[in-house]
């Protein structure tokens, strides 16, 4: 029996945990700093798995946490996920990982080569699903040249007044209204603000939602030779407008100010009077829409792949839909690794797995099992 280790127990890596614990071939432990975290990760996964309390922003304490795991898989948040990384790394141990920080995580491709470890980076939904399938198309094509992706975690029916609430860390959505978005355009790299150039588009089920930039492409942009590629996240009308004026005003700022003689960040003031308000209540249902679009050229003719995906919340588990398709991929996979099937030492993102032979099939399949599926059409 394998024995593997889910660092974070939030509302995604219970997910994982739970994923995992449903398998006969492995041994779950999770673990995270806050009691609360633990108690209801160990519920939700039929106390199926064992719970450890530990520091994981500490490095030497996730070094001695996983030396006696096979497989590590992590589920931390933006702020500490390169820490992790590091840690898990220098213990030599094969990590599944899908933490959305800021840093590049391919600077310790090098490190995991040394230590002959095998360490698969945001392999959530989006990013995750949406490099792995991007990748696959690119295989197939004789040439490509447009990558678009688009992608949302909503609230079943929105509210007043930010139609929406956070499936996943609220200071990671933040960060995805601040830290500036990078396309590809004409084969150059650029730049631009998060939150900008909106644009409506339509789908089938849900009705019109607004796209705009953020800076969800990540590794794709320097791992695909592919000369226009971006991708927007989605919300419904409206949130847009709200998120800029709550950051041009300062209040996603993290730079102290003075306040009535008390020196404050305005991220945690905000943090504070906003984040309880996209917390989710128990049972509200969510919803995950996923449109990724690939063109180019195959034999000589155009050629178009397509994957959508709408899923929805589980009434039956109890799992939200945006925990669901993030947690999902990272489970799949890092059976994988643990297996030996996947052996790449390094620091991959999904895309670099792409030319496994089955492999986006297997993963597919898997999610069809447990009842997400993504729509593929070509043309």
């Amino acid at each position: 029996m394998k024995k593997a280790i889910v660092l974070g127990a939030g509302m995604v890596g219970r997910v994982i945990a739970a994923d995992l614990a449903e398998d006969s071939a492995f041994h779950v432990t999770i673990a995270d700093v806050n009691d609360a975290n633990l108690v209801s990760a160990g519920r939700h996964a039929k106390n199926s798995v064992a719970t450890t309390q530990v520091e994981l922003s500490d490095s030497d304490a996730i070094k001695r946490l996983v030396e006696p795991f096979d497989i590590v898989l992590g589920a931390l948040s933006s702020k500490i996920g390169l820490n992790a990384l590091r840690a898990v790394i220098e213990a030599g141990k094969n990590y599944c990982d899908i933490s959305f920080m800021a840093e590049d995580a391919l600077q310790l491709d090098a490190l995991a080569k040394e230590h002959n470890v095998t360490v698969v980076v945001d392999c959530g939904v989006a990013p995750g699903m949406s490099n792995l399938l991007a990748g696959y198309a690119v295989e197939q094509l004789d040439t490509c040249h447009t990558i678009d992706i688009v992608v949302g975690g909503l609230p079943r029916e929105p509210k007043w007044p930010f139609n929406y609430k956070a499936a996943f860390s609220p200071a990671d959505v933040i960060e995805e209204y601040v830290r500036p978005a990078r396309y590809v355009v004409d084969s150059k790299l650029i730049t631009r603000q998060a939150l900008s150039e909106p644009e409506l588009i339509d789908f089938a089920g849900i009705g019109t939602l607004e796209a705009f930039n953020t800076d969800g492409l990540r590794t794709l942009a320097h791992t695909l030779n592919v000369p226009n590629m971006k991708e927007k996240t989605l919300r419904y009308p409206g949130h847009i407008e709200l998120m800029r004026v709550l950051r041009d005003i300062g209040l996603f700022s993290h730079d102290p100010i003075d306040a009535g003689g008390v020196s404050v960040r305005p991220i945690d003031v905000i943090s504070k009077l906003m984040f309880p308000k996209w917390t989710y209540e128990e049972g509200e249902a969510d919803l995950t829409v996923m449109r990724v679009v690939v063109d180019g050229t195959q034999d000589g003719s155009p050629r178009r792949y397509q994957w959508d995906l709408l899923d929805y919340y589980d009434p039956k588990t109890m799992r939200t839909s945006m925990a669901r398709t993030t947690a999902f991929p990272c489970a799949i996979i890092a059976r994988r690794i643990a297996s030996g099937e996947i052996n790449q030492p390094g620091v991959n993102p999904p895309e670099k797995l792409a030319h496994i032979d089955g492999l986006v099939e297997h993963v597919l399949a898997e999610h069809d099992r447990r009842g997400v599926h993504y729509a593929a059409s070509t043309r």
